[in-house]
């Protein structure tokens, strides 16, 4: 069964810096674009960034310029450094496949919080 495991998260004052990370297990991870989605209170699942097989990133207009994704195929592992954080990237940080027909069950996510 694919497992997905989300850490990095934390409190960080406004403009400071967190570096998430994914690990995927049981799966062929070099074979999908993968995706770090977000959650705020009372709030839809966003899509935040996505990484193709062939490193071509993509963002949403809110943290364009602020997050960069990155992934390491042989660790199957996604990055998201996160700078700039401002109170609202405030949300639980998921990740998981960006096509929406091969997503495998959510992880537990990892809470980032930005406050002074």
């Amino acid at each position: 069964q694919v497992q997905i495991v989300e850490s990095g998260g934390g409190l960080v004052q406004p403009g400071g810096s967190l570096r998430l990370s994914c690990t995927v297990s049981r799966f062929s991870f070099s074979s999908y674009a993968m995706a770090w989605y977000r959650q705020a209170p009372g709030k839809e699942r966003e899509l935040v960034a996505s990484i193709n097989t062939l490193l071509v990133a993509n963002y949403a207009d809110s943290v364009k310029g602020r997050f960069t994704i990155s992934r390491d195929n042989a660790k199957s592992t996604v990055y998201l450094q996160l700078n700039s954080l401002k109170p609202e990237d405030t949300a639980v940080y998921y990740c998981n496949t960006l096509d929406k027909a091969s997503w495998r069950e959510w992880g537990q996510g990892t809470q980032v919080t930005v406050s002074s």
